[in-house]
């Protein structure tokens, strides 16, 4: 079975759509000389409203995605969508990451840049415009991203609170 960095085929038949975001290579010098590691954020959605995000470090890029795939297959969570937008305007933030996202009409497709792309592909959200502001860091842009969809809530939910 041939592996692609973006998207890996899953033996389980789970139709989960994989992305690697971003893979960092770590380097500490040891008396032997410079011992390597890695570590890869990863992505994870069905692409009809779940997704997660997993963080992965290893000696091997390969292992460092492969848990990275596990650890976001464990953080799965359910976010309210309205059609293929989003319901409102929201807000997210992670440290120095910031990240705004507005609902656009059918057809307009994903304004959205670096780490926020990948997150609102896996969860299934075809319009939406987005903006990333302060850290350019794409785990905390995608943390962020997280928290943002997390604070979503539905015109009933909202109607709810309200009465």
């Amino acid at each position: 079975m041939a592996m692609n960095r973006d998207k890996r085929p899953q033996d389980q038949g789970d139709e989960l759509d994989e992305h690697t975001v971003f893979i960092n290579r770590c380097a500490k010098t040891v008396k032997g000389g410079r011992r390597m590691s890695f570590s890869a954020v990863i992505v994870v959605g069905d692409k009809e409203g779940r997704v997660g995000v997993g963080f992965g470090k290893a000696n091997e890029v390969a292992d460092a995605i492969r848990k990275g795939g596990e650890a976001a297959r464990k953080d799965m969570r359910k976010i309210t969508m309205k059609g293929k937008t989003i319901p409102h305007d929201v807000e997210g933030v992670c440290d120095g990451g910031r990240v705004i996202l507005k609902p656009a009409p059918d057809g307009t497709g994903l304004i959205v840049g670096g780490g926020m792309r990948p997150v609102l592909e896996a969860a299934g959200i075809r319009d939406a415009v987005g903006k990333s502001l302060g850290s350019k860091n794409r785990l905390n842009v995608v943390k962020a991203t997280m928290n943002a969809l997390s604070k979503l809530r539905s015109e009933a939910e909202i109607m709810a609170l309200r009465a």
